[in-house]
């Protein structure tokens, strides 16, 4: 592939960064400094810099300036704001709330801290939990008085109001969860995000940079941190300083499959709808953030990923377990109650198969009754077998024999499984993982059926991560500690980039609001301390090796571009983040003369300069063997993958 010398040596600057080398001044890694002058091509300053701009970071800026700063930096590493809001409807919660008292609801913030304990299996951080809760009802207060108010929101049929349940998460104990739209949908996908960035908008203090990469802290000679190295798009570098603090909103390691692999059995098996490595936790380790390693094995997944990508996925389920389907492994066994209220049960039970893969196995006659509840609407959106958006991967069969030969499961194992459950539904046995058949209809069952019917079907669905939970240690005030629980001086966290907060589970709302609300703190904080001087700075025991956040590279070129092409049109459809991305290319002497992405179904903002750029850098420089367009990696991928089928098919003939 080709590469501008700017862009090795932005890389070579990383890879120093990661691998914890000495900089050029002859300090050594354990006392992170910054490189001379001359190295730098351009160097800012700022009251407070802030390392990312999703929920926490946004929200860190504008309390930042709410408590005196004149100017605040953002480092955004991809081309738009929003972070892991881009990739949620933002569920927000909190208790105590203007929208709660509207609706007669009674609540409070001891009840909503018990609520979080309990549903992270009592592993969170009390202290934390109180923090965020004590301070999350006037950070979502701020959000409706700054616009939210004026969203549409879903509604609770027991009340009417604005406060829901939120049944993709176990339940809490009231109705505290908000699940506001956003008004404009083609831009923001939360209105959360929405809110935040409007806001941010206004304020003349507050500057983004984009495609700015932020690869290492740096020490001042107080032993201070306050500055930050930082990579752009076209290779520079600059040197970032903070008067205050800096602020790491960074988030986590959903992205990062080595990772996830070294802290879960099943981890490198993951979907997952977002890319982010984990560098920044990483970053913090360098000048001695401490990391809770048993926190780190906190990966909550959904039981429903559909398989977008290599390892991509979005939120999507059959649903057909509510009207008698089952879920097996491949090893063609059930594993759980498919109909469990506990989401976290259902959770976990997938994550402990091999490759944490399940296959939701049913027959018509469980799509009808389905269809007939109502409850059809996920599976007609991604499962239809003629219009569905995951249609490639419905598998049907007129015997379970052959059905197993299609999923590569045991074919016995399977028909034994079968066997055994349409026993259960008749009554002859006991369900072997206490599933009830009533007929009587539920949240979590419409109809009774066997696993009998014309036809069979096999859809597979795996573990998908959306956040993770694992990061530094922060205090009440978003200050990062090191392994001795000292504050470091200067440097503050917030969002998923920190760790142990929530414990094994993450309660509904709180990844949309802990975020913001630490971010909150942490700006506050920066604005208000005086920082200690004489630190000693050195790294983390356990710092992260260097080679977990290497990216996997070709071991060849896509496509051998001296293979002749004949001349004309050719269209290649790949799976795409929420629906299928087609591609026409066009092959005119010999050569691609135009490249155009006639359907896809990508991330609004976080995909647009893949969908804008690349096509254009394909056919300029008749290769596929191009770079991905940096903060677009995924949606990189699915077009130059099209392409590539285009280039088979034009050298094929």
């Amino acid at each position: 592939m080709k590469k501008t010398l700017a862009l090795c040596s932005a890389f070579l600057l990383m890879v120093s960064a990661l691998s914890g080398c000495s900089t050029s001044n002859g300090k050594p890694a354990d006392q992170p400094s910054a490189s001379p002058a001359a190295a730098y091509d351009e160097e800012k300053n700022a009251d407070v810099i802030v390392v990312g701009a999703g929920g926490a970071g946004l929200s860190a800026a504008i309390s930042a300036v709410d408590n005196g700063a004149q100017n605040v930096i953002i480092l955004e590493k991809t081309n738009r704001t929003g972070g892991n809001l881009n990739l949620t409807s933002g569920s927000m919660s909190a208790a105590e709330t203007s929208l709660q008292k509207e609706a007669g609801i009674e609540d409070t913030k001891a009840s909503f801290v018990e609520d979080i304990m309990k549903n992270g299996a009592q592993l969170g951080n009390r202290e934390l939990v109180e923090a965020f809760v004590n301070e999350d009802t006037d950070m979502f207060e701020w959000m409706l008085e700054h616009g939210l108010a004026d969203n549409q929101f879903n509604l609770d049929k027991a009340t009417g109001g604005k406060a829901v349940f939120a049944p993709e998460h176990q339940l809490y104990s009231v109705q505290r969860t908000y699940k506001a739209k956003a008004d404009d949908p083609e831009h923001y996908s939360s209105a959360a995000h929405e809110v935040l960035d409007q806001y941010i908008k206004t304020l003349d203090n507050v500057a983004i940079d984009f495609n700015t990469d932020g690869v290492k802290l740096l020490a001042n000679d107080k032993g201070q941190i306050l500055s930050v190295e930082a990579v752009t798009e076209d290779g520079k570098t600059v040197k970032y300083t903070a008067n205050k603090g800096v602020i790491m909103a960074t988030g986590g390691y959903s992205g990062n499959f080595k990772l996830m692999g070294k802290y879960a059995e099943h981890g490198a098996d993951y979907l997952s709808s977002t890319t982010s490595m984990g560098e920044g936790i990483r970053m913090m380790q360098e000048v001695g953030g401490n990391v809770d390693e048993t926190a780190m094995s906190y990966i909550p997944t959904f039981p429903m990923g559909v398989q977008t990508g290599p390892q991509s996925g979005t939120i999507g389920s059959t649903y057909t377990w509510k009207a008698g389907g089952i879920c097996v492994n491949q090893e063609g066994k059930r594993f759980v109650n498919e109909q469990e209220a506990r989401v976290d049960v259902r959770e976990v039970a997938l994550e402990e198969q091999p490759g944490a893969v399940q296959y939701d196995i049913f027959t018509d006659k469980i799509v009808a009754d389905l269809s007939a509840a109502g409850g059809d609407m996920m599976y007609q959106l991604y499962f239809n077998p003629e219009t569905g958006r995951a249609k490639n991967l419905v598998k049907s069969a007129a015997t379970l024999d052959e059905l197993a030969s299609m999923i590569n499961v045991p074919v016995e194992a399977l028909k034994a499984t079968v066997e055994t459950y349409n026993k259960a539904v008749d009554g002859e046995v006991e369900d072997e993982f206490g599933r009830s058949f009533d007929p009587a209809p539920s949240a979590y069952s419409v109809a009774v059926n066997k696993i009998e019917g014309d036809k069979y079907y096999a859809i597979p669905l795996k573990a998908l991560v959306v956040m993770t939970l694992g990061g530094v240690s922060i205090d009440t005030e978003a200050h990062v500690l090191d392994e001795s629980g000292n504050v470091i001086p200067g440097l503050y966290a917030a969002g998923e980039c920190t760790g142990g907060i929530w414990g094994k589970f993450v309660s509904g709302g709180t990844g949309v609001m802990g975020p913001i609300t630490f971010g909150r703190i942490a700006g506050r904080a920066a604005m208000n301390d005086t920082l200690a001087e004489g630190y000693t700075v050195k790294a983390a025991s356990n710092l992260f090796d260097a080679s977990l956040f290497e990216k996997e590279t070709a071991s060849a070129d896509r496509f051998d571009m001296s293979k002749p092409l004949k001349d004309g049109e050719y269209t290649a459809t790949v799976d795409g983040q929420e629906g299928p991305m087609s591609v026409k290319t066009t092959i005119a002497d010999g050569k691609i003369s135009a490249v155009e992405i006639t359907e896809q179904h990508e991330t609004a903002g976080v995909s647009d300069k893949a969908i804008s750029d690349l096509p254009a850098s394909i056919v300029a420089e008749n290769s596929v063997n191009v770079d991905t367009i940096s903060g677009c990696t995924l949606s990189s991928g699915r077009i130059l993958d099209a392409v590539t089928d285009c280039l088979n098919q034009a050298s094929a003939q």
